[in-house]
């Protein structure tokens, strides 16, 4: 699917938009069309109530706002021995064999013969230039791993982003450790 189609956009959205899109297109083919043809016309947004089911699907497994914020704050006050011991689990519990790495990779992950090197150790870096990624390419050749994958929790400069996407390294930041967290990192304790 094209990457800007409408329906790969619609996936992206939230679900509700598609079943907004359906609705109004049964409603116009009730309002608008002979009667012979007002079935015809409202099945044609059976589509979008597809695609709208399946952003539904894909979205309800996704962290809140506040719990991307509340796994940032506590990923961002961990030291590195925690932090690391804490994303070792989650990747053991997602089906990786995790083995420490050297040098650029903290970590290399194989799973069903895929090997992907992991750099998370500057997770705490504000701002992550070309310094932090420039070496993995690199460690990802070494490990004879075709993905290559950086964690950090700051902005990523023009630059930055342009060097992970030339060089294929995908990159998670808050929402994307929150998910991969998800049960493992402790809701904050509220004040009584």
């Amino acid at each position: 699917m094209a990457k800007n189609s409408l329906f790969a956009i619609l996936l992206r959205s939230p679900w509700w938009v598609s079943i907004g899109i359906a609705v109004v297109l049964a409603l116009l083919s009730g309002a608008l069309l002979p009667a012979d043809y007002r079935i015809v016309g409202a099945l044609s947004g059976l589509p979008f109530v597809v695609i709208g089911a399946l952003a539904a699907r894909r979205q309800w497994q996704l962290p809140s706002a506040a719990r991307i914020t509340e796994t940032e704050a506590a990923v961002a006050a961990m030291s590195w021995p925690v932090f690391s011991g804490l994303l070792e689990r989650a990747f053991v519990r997602d089906g990786y064999e995790v083995q420490r790495g050297q040098g650029a990779a903290d970590f290399v992950l194989e799973r069903q013969g895929r090997k992907r090197v992991v750099s998370a150790r500057r997770w705490k870096t504000a701002r992550t230039g070309l310094d932090a990624l420039r070496a993995l390419p690199e460690a990802r050749d070494a490990a004879e791993a075709p993905d290559a994958l950086y964690i950090g929790l700051g902005e990523f400069t023009d630059q930055a982003r342009a060097f992970a996407t030339e060089h294929r390294i995908a990159v998670w930041q808050a929402a994307e450790l929150a998910q991969a967290l998800r049960g493992l990192v402790p809701p904050p304790k509220t004040p009584r």
